[in-house]
């Protein structure tokens, strides 16, 4: 169990700026030694064809061609170009060398090379922006890590609620790189990595919570306290991706419904919930209006009924305030006894 603790602490932590030197110089340097190397190449041989001074036409010719065809482009390849928001972290016959996080046009070791896991890469779930089709590989590919703010959509999942009703849930996460070494030696693919751990942290968020409640305020759901899930989605993912030198920039729910199987029940079982409150809103009204009418008719001694006048009085306002049909009026041209 020691050699992989071994393993992981030699794993390199933190960035290294590596060894450079301005590139723009270096490229003017370059070609103007390759003129020089092509005009010792032409003298070496006016100088062979005269015949004359062979032992520093020779060397002017290998010089000459030693440059133009080892020395000159191996410096080419050390010219390396980084755009904003993006880094090159490169290695040294495998070993890390440092990482180049400002932009600009650097010289570096031209036997560096430069480390991308990710590129031309197809992710097996989930959607970043950007991405490059599957299959499809360019041999010029870039190399470059970006460090600017990705949108992840990752794909709607099937999950039980806390009360075990099976939903359809959907996230997005905004994220980038901080720590450039971790994001390429910790991991094997630090996006598929980050899609993968977003699919369980919801997973287990989402198991925490019902889908809704009836009353929001006694606990949180899913529905109606989707800020505060999705932060807690924030938080728990952030402490997932620590090891791959990922920041959690922000997560949003953006889709949440009923599975297929139960929507249309959890639909009626809505549309119930909602007509009992609005029953008890009416009842409530409804006796509100009545004890009122009551209280008025009494003030000033207008009409005075005995209890079971009361109470078909009270019958009659409460049928008629919460019916559901049109009141039908009936005239009564008698006496009230």
């Amino acid at each position: 169990m020691s050699k992989p603790k071994e393993l992981v602490r030699l794993a390199p932590q933190t960035e290294v700026l590596p060894s450079s030197l301005p590139g723009m110089p270096v490229l003017i340097l370059n070609i103007a030694f390759m003129l020089v190397a092509v005009t010792m190449v032409v003298y070496a041989a006016i100088w062979f064809e005269a015949g004359i001074n062979r032992t520093p036409a020779i060397v002017f010719l290998v010089m000459g061609l030693f440059y133009l065809l080892v020395k000159g482009p191996i410096i080419f390849i050390g010219l390396k170009i980084v755009r904003p928001n993006e880094a090159l972290v490169l290695t040294l016959f495998g070993k890390y060398h440092g990482t180049l996080k400002h932009e600009g046009f650097y010289f570096v070791n031209p036997f560096v090379s430069a480390v991308n896991p990710t590129a031309g890469v197809a992710l097996t779930t989930g959607v970043v922006a950007g991405k490059m089709e599957k299959g499809v590989v360019s041999p010029f590919q870039n190399r470059a890590i970006s460090l600017k703010a990705i949108t992840l959509n990752n794909d709607k999942q099937k999950i039980n609620d806390k009360l075990g009703n099976p939903i359809i849930i959907g996230v997005m996460v905004v994220w980038k790189v901080v720590n450039t070494a971790k994001a390429v030696f910790n991991v094997e693919n630090y996006q598929e990595y980050l899609s993968i751990q977003c699919d369980a942290a919801l997973r287990n968020i989402v198991r925490n919570y019902p889908y809704d409640l009836p009353n929001e305020d006694s606990e949180m759901s899913l529905r109606g306290s989707s800020q505060e899930v999705a932060e807690k989605l924030r938080l728990e993912l952030q402490d997932k991706v620590e090891v791959a030198g990922l920041e959690v920039l922000e997560t949003r729910i953006t889709h949440l419904s009923y599975a297929p199987e139960v929507a249309a029940a959890m639909l009626q079982r809505q549309q119930a919930a909602a007509l009992i409150d609005a029953r008890q809103l009416i009842v409530q009204g409804a006796v509100d209006i009545v004890e009122m009418a009551l209280a008025k008719l009494n003030e000033n001694d207008m009409i005075r009924l005995d209890e079971e006048r009361k109470a078909a009085m009270v019958s009659n306002l409460l049928v008629v305030l919460c019916g559901n049909r049109d009141v039908q009026p009936v005239v009564n041209s008698g006496s009230l006894y």
